[in-house]
């Protein structure tokens, strides 16, 4: 996480935190758009156990976790995030959900009283299930209007990606 003055939402005024996994760059490239925007903290989960660098295998072990309920272990975690009422949350829409890492990460925190504001890149799945897996990890939180990004987004990502910040009222530096 960055050491930077606080971002705060416009509506309630708290503290807002980026945390994301990102296996091939993309959810990562819309991470730093928005803190660009943002001026917010940014965790990267990341695993102890990384995932295979190479597509197919890839996706065969992401279906393999999500047929177990596996939940990798996440390295280097925040001490807490109680200092944080906003999480801007990041990942790739695998097999129509979230990865599994992020599973770990929403199990590892209490998110009551939060608002979790979801954000994911994709193939052309868009959302898929993952809000509703989102909304059971951590049900005392509010959730926020996601934003979907193809791919990487293109040139329309900080537009996006403004539009989204506007919409959910989280300040822009």
């Amino acid at each position: 996480m960055t050491a930077s003055e606080p971002v705060h939402t416009k509506k309630g005024g708290g503290k807002v935190l980026i945390a994301f996994f990102s296996w091939g760059g993309n959810t990562r490239g819309v991470a730093r758009e928005i803190q660009k925007q943002t001026g917010a903290d940014m965790f990267e989960i990341t695993l102890v156990q990384p995932y295979s660098t190479s597509y197919n295998t890839v996706l065969m072990e992401a279906q393999e976790d999500q047929h177990k309920g596996a939940r990798p272990e996440i390295a280097d975690l925040p001490t807490d995030i109680d200092g944080y009422d906003v999480i801007l949350l990041g990942y790739p829409n695998w097999w129509a959900s979230v990865p599994m890492p992020i599973a770990s990460f929403l199990e590892m925190y209490d998110f009551s009283g939060k608002t979790i504001v979801p954000f994911c890149s994709h193939g052309g799945g868009r959302f898929g299930q993952s809000l509703t897996a989102i909304a059971k990890l951590a049900p005392d939180a509010v959730m926020g209007e996601g934003l979907s990004v193809h791919y990487s987004g293109g040139s329309t990502l900080p537009d996006d990606v403004s539009a989204w910040l506007s919409t959910n009222g989280i300040e822009r530096q």
